[in-house]
């Protein structure tokens, strides 16, 4: 059986000996000038201690006639090489003598000198108790933790920071001064909370960032500015999900660097909007998991409903700019457009005539209708104007129904007879093909005998044709934000 005995007094009695002028038979001259500072140290607890002080000791062991071994460790301040020897003699760490900048120059210094208890115990500390300073100098502790292999635990809080608040740790911080080897690490996750678009933009951003002579119009960009921007972002490209944008985003922030792209890409993407659905033999990665319930506090005014909430409108939106939706995005929020209240039945009246004061003129208007007595919305959008004057032509309307807010399983019709998709007419309110009907036998009467049937949309929205009432309705105008 073995006791240990005595551990504090012991860890004492190595202290003294640190202060002790008599036995040392080392000196090591840490700093550089101004700020230098020579200590004294015994060669043998130095070497059990730390491996990286018995290599370079070895070769500078005192002489026969007893010179004294001399080392330099121009890299490190004196007052942190002054914490370490405390730790390597006496197992003490005295952080409570340091600013908490101070802490990241003795985790570098214990890395340095392969101390790997400390390592841990410092890299555990700063997180579990300094994490708002962190993020406070993001870059400072991202900047330290990243140029060492070693210090894999503060190097995954700093990625999990940008992955999880990329808005908020942006700001603060000048993210095109990360390493190709951080940039890839973070674009490669899943769980990062960025929109795909914004991804593009800034990884863009770096690029552009890492060849400062380079113009940013691409416009001007000659064959060796094209292979020089290629080059540098090659790593990268492959992991932006460019499948996960609309068709307004491609055209608009791709398209105008399609030369970046293999070839096969751009023509997939292409055809991925011109034939919705279509499969692609390019591996397509998934879209990234963004967490539904995290909206951005400027995202709060996107709209003003009584009936819908943030899940549905994103769903509208995605249609509106032809998003392909699957299982593996439709939790996703997209929300490239806020909406502006025109109407709302409860608060305006529910008559043809209201419809037509506040709704004439308005392009781009999405309406939702709540049937009463069920959990269930159905409206639709229009891409043109609202003008009282009869049958209004668009190819790009659509009509859609929501039951019980599930946005998996809701329902998109999309016009098929383009010259039948909207009846502007006097006496209807957002009356879409003869699909859903909504009107009155008068303009100031209240809308009568309103139903849902198929007839210029491609598919049902509901199941019955009967005629229901409405509890509510709402038209907005979509704006870009």
């Amino acid at each position: 059986m073995s006791t240990e005995l005595f551990s504090k007094l012991l860890s004492q009695n190595y202290i003294e000996l640190l202060k002790d002028d008599e036995y040392y038979d080392i000196t090591i001259e840490v700093g550089e000038d101004p700020n230098v500072k020579i200590f004294r140290a015994h060669m043998n607890i130095l070497c059990y201690r730390s491996p990286y002080l018995r290599r370079i000791l070895t070769s500078n062991k005192k002489n026969n006639d007893n010179v004294l071994a001399h080392i330099k460790l121009p890299n490190v301040l004196p007052e942190i090489f002054q914490t370490i020897l405390e730790y390597i003699y006496g197992g003490i760490l005295s952080l409570n003598k340091l600013d908490i900048s101070n802490f990241l120059e003795v985790l570098v210094a214990a890395d340095n000198l392969h101390l790997q208890e400390l390592v841990d115990y410092l890299q555990k500390y700063l997180i579990e108790n300094k994490s708002d300073w962190i993020e406070q100098h993001f870059g400072f502790t991202q900047q330290i933790s990243s140029q060492s292999n070693n210090l894999l635990e503060l190097q995954e809080f700093c990625m999990n920071l940008m992955a999880q608040t990329p808005e908020k740790i942006f700001k603060s911080f000048d993210f095109t001064s990360l390493s190709e080897k951080s940039l890839i690490s973070l674009i490669k996750r899943n769980d990062l909370q960025m929109k795909e678009i914004e991804v593009w933009e800034h990884v863009l951003k770096w690029g552009l960032a890492q060849n400062p002579t380079l113009i940013p119009d691409p416009k001007t960009w000659s064959d060796d500015d094209l292979k020089s921007m290629k080059k540098i972002l090659q790593h990268c490209l492959p992991l932006i999900r460019f499948f996960s944008l609309s068709s307004i985003e491609f055209s608009q922030k791709v398209r105008p660097y399609q030369k970046l792209l293999d070839q096969q890409l751009y023509e997939e993407l292409l055809n991925s909007y011109l034939e919705p659905g279509s499969v692609s033999k390019y591996n397509v990665l998934r879209p990234r998991k963004i967490k539904i319930n995290e909206i951005k506090i400027e995202d709060s005014q996107i709209i003003d409903s009584k009936i819908v909430d943030y899940n549905i409108i994103s769903t509208v939106f995605k249609w509106v700019d032809k998003v392909v939706i699957n299982d593996d995005n439709y939790e996703e929020l997209y929300l490239p457009y806020k909406c502006e209240l025109l109407l709302r039945g409860s608060r305006d009246g529910f008559t043809p005539k209201i419809f037509h004061e506040l709704c004439n003129n308005k392009p781009n208007t999405v309406a939702f209708i709540k049937v009463n007595g069920a959990e269930e919305i159905i409206g639709g959008y229009n891409p043109i104007k609202w003008n009282a004057i009869g049958w209004g032509i668009t190819k790009d309307s659509f009509i859609f129904s929501f039951v019980n807010k599930n946005v998996k399983d809701a329902i998109i019709s999309n016009v098929v007879a383009v010259n039948c998709a909207i009846n502007c007419g006097t006496g209807c309110g957002p009356y879409f093909g003869n699909d859903i009907i909504i009107c009155s036998t008068e303009d100031q009467l209240d809308y009568y005998g309103i139903r849902c049937k198929k007839n210029f949309y491609e598919k049902k929205i509901r199941d019955t044709e009967d005629c229901f009432s409405i509890e509510d309705y709402e038209v907005f105008q979509i704006v870009k934000r």
